[in-house]
């Protein structure tokens, strides 16, 4: 699910946008977790990619996400901001582990 938020967003180059997954509110024994003690999240779902970084000889470098696709990135990549309430991170591709197949 793309919102309309997202969608105004264009990452240049090999950046990437990403809503992450929400943080567990609570451990499966069942205590709340408070917002300090919650882990960073890795994974999140792709929303918006850019056109690719630009190479020396003019061309462009392709991206291996397309929106939509979940994905794992380094656990302190990119950068956080919020858009109309909304919690987005955009990254470097090369900040992406893995694709998150189902």
């Amino acid at each position: 699910m793309i919102t309309a938020t997202a969608r105004k967003l264009r990452p240049l180059g090999d950046r990437v946008v990403l809503r992450p997954t929400p943080r567990e509110e609570m451990t499966k024994s069942g205590i709340v977790l408070p917002d300090t003690a919650k882990e960073k999240p890795q994974e999140g779902t792709v929303v918006a990619v850019g056109p690719g970084r630009t190479l020396d000889d003019g061309s462009r470098e392709a991206i291996d996400v397309s929106e939509g696709q979940r994905v794992l990135y380094a656990k302190y990549a990119g950068t956080e901001f919020k858009v109309e309430g909304e919690e987005l991170l955009i990254i470097s591709q090369k900040d992406i582990l893995a694709i998150v197949e189902d």
